[in-house]
C-alpha cells in the first residue's frame, strides 16, 4: 500500500522514530500516515498559516496533504471544507487559491523524509494535538495553532506547562533587568511553576538559566529547528534545557530562524503559558509582541517598572500606562497574576525593531523574502518563493520592492542582498 507516494513501511518506521518519546507511536498505517502528514505540513506552511490550519482542521491532516499533491484547486478544497459544515468566507477560495502557490513549491518527499531522519538522529520528537503531553494553550490560536510540535526534552516539562508562567524582555538587558529576572525566575520556580522564554540573549537567557539553577523545569520556545540552536552563544544553555526541561518548534530540524519566525513563535510561548510576564522592554521591544498575543488570547499580563530615565524600561511603562498591564514587582505578584483572566483586549502594538523582531517599515512579504537572500550566493525567485514559503508572485513584487530601497540586486543567476 502506497501513502503520499511512498511505501507504508517507509511512512511508519520514518514515524516511529519521532513518535517514541511522545509515549504513543503509530501502530497502523492510518496512525503513521497522520503524523508523516503533519510532519509534512510543518515544512510546507510557514508558521501560523491560518489557511493551513483551517485546511488541516476541516479534513484532516493527512487528506489535506493528498489534496495538495494531487493538484486540487482552490474552488475543490473550498468545496471540501463547506461539506464538513465549518462556517466559512466569501474570500475562501481566493486565500486558498494563493496558499496553494505558496505551498507548491515546498512539496517534496524528500525534505518530509530528511526531516523525519535528522528528527530521529538528534533525539527529537513530534507531538500531536492527541498527545497526552500536547500544550493546549496553544489550541486557543485555533486556525492559527501549530499543526504539530517538534521537541526535545523530558516529558513532565511539557505536562507542566499547564502551570507556567512566559519571562520575557529584552536581548540588550541592563542588570537591573537580569537581577530582577533572576529574582523572579527562581521566586515562581519555588512556588511550583514552571518557566517559560524564547532562549535569546539578556532577560530571556537568564529567567531560563535562574529556573535551572533552582532546580526548576524550564521550556524554550525556538525559531528554527530543534537541531540547530539560536542563538550559537546559548549552546550550552539549550542543552541543559533539553536534558533537564524542554525545547519545542513548529518548524522541522534543520529549519533557520528568520525574522518572521521569531515574530510567529512569539504567540506560542503566549498561548502556551498561563500568563506573562515582561521585565525589561524598550519602547519597541520585540517582546512587546508576545504581550500582545498574551493580551489578545486573554491570558494575564505583568510588567515590571524600571528607572524612568532608562530606555530598556520604556516598553514596560508603555504597557502599564497604555495598555492596562500588571504592575508587578516581586515573585508573589507575579504568582498572582495565574488565575486573572483579561477581556481578550488586543494591543495595537506597532512592529518590534532589533535584528530578530524588526520590520524596518516593509511588509511582512518583504521580511521574508530578504530573509531568503544570500549576500553571497545568488537565488532564483523560485528558490526564494521555496524558502520564503510565498508565491512567486508575491516574490517577484517583494524582490522589486527591496530593489527599489536599494538592499537587493538582480545578477545573471538570480538575486542578492546588497552590501
Amino acid at each position: 500500500m502506497m501513502l503520499f507516494g511512498l511505501e507504508e513501511s517507509t511512512v511508519v518506521a520514518l514515524t516511529g522514530g519521532v513518535r517514541a518519546s511522545a509515549g504513543s507511536g503509530p501502530t497502523d498505517a492510518a496512525a503513521a500516515a497522520d503524523v508523516f502528514a503533519r510532519a509534512a505540513w510543518t515544512g510546507i506552511s510557514e508558521p501560523g498559516d491560518g489557511a493551513a490550519g483551517l485546511l488541516v482542521q476541516g479534513l484532516g491532516a493527512g487528506p489535506a496533504l493528498s489534496a495538495v499533491l494531487d493538484l486540487w484547486t482552490g474552488a475543490r478544497l473550498a468545496g471540501a471544507l463547506a461539506a464538513t459544515g465549518l462556517p466559512l468566507t466569501d474570500d475562501l477560495q481566493a486565500l486558498l487559491e494563493q496558499a496553494l502557490q505558496r505551498w507548491r513549491p515546498r512539496l517534496s518527499s524528500a525534505e518530509v523524509i530528511r526531516s523525519l531522519q535528522q528528527a530521529a538522529r538528534a533525539s527529537a520528537g513530534l507531538l500531536v494535538p492527541t498527545d497526552a503531553h500536547w500544550p493546549r494553550g496553544v489550541d486557543d490560536l485555533a486556525v492559527h495553532a501549530p499543526i504539530a510540535l517538534w521537541w526535545r526534552g523530558i516529558p513532565t516539562a511539557l505536562t507542566a506547562l499547564s502551570n507556567s508562567i512566559a519571562l520575557v524582555g529584552a536581548r540588550a538587558a541592563t542588570g537591573y533587568g537580569e537581577h530582577v529576572t533572576m529574582e523572579a525566575s527562581a521566586g515562581l520556580v519555588d512556588r511550583g511553576f514552571l518557566i517559560v522564554s524564547g532562549a535569546a540573549y539578556g532577560i530571556d537567557g537568564m529567567a531560563h538559566r535562574a529556573a535551572l539553577a533552582s532546580s526548576g523545569l524550564t521550556v524554550a520556545f525556538l525559531a528554527g529547528g530543534v537541531d540547530r540552536y539560536y542563538p550559537s552563544g546559548h549552546d550550552a544553555l539549550l542543552s541543559r534545557i533539553a536534558t533537564m526541561g524542554a525545547i519545542i518548534s513548529e518548524l522541522p530540524c534543520g529549519a533557520a530562524p528568520t525574522k518572521w519566525r521569531f515574530l510567529q513563535r512569539n504567540r506560542l510561548i503566549a498561548a502556551a503559558s498561563a500568563a506573562t510576564v515582561v521585565l525589561e522592554a524598550g519602547w519597541r521591544s520585540g517582546s512587546l509582541n508576545t504581550a500582545g498575543h498574551a493580551a489578545a488570547l486573554g491570558r494575564p499580563l505583568g510588567a515590571v517598572p524600571g528607572p524612568v530615565t532608562s530606555p530598556t524600561s520604556a516598553g514596560c511603562h508603555r504597557l502599564i500606562r497604555e495598555y492596562d498591564a500588571v504592575c508587578v514587582s516581586t515573585a508573589a505578584e507575579m504568582a498572582e497574576l495565574v488565575g486573572e483572566r483579561m477581556l481578550g483586549l488586543t494591543l495595537d502594538l506597532p512592529p518590534a525593531d532589533g535584528d530578530t523582531a524588526g520590520f524596518g517599515g516593509r511588509t511582512s512579504e518583504q521580511v521574508r523574502v530578504f530573509d531568503a537572500l544570500s549576500t553571497r550566493a545568488a537565488r532564483s525567485v523560485t528558490d526564494i518563493a521555496r524558502r520564503a514559503g510565498l508565491s512567486m508572485s508575491t516574490v517577484q513584487g517583494s524582490l522589486g520592492a527591496l530593489d527599489l530601497e536599494g538592499v537587493v540586486r538582480e545578477k545573471e543567476t538570480g538575486w542578492v542582498r546588497g552590501r
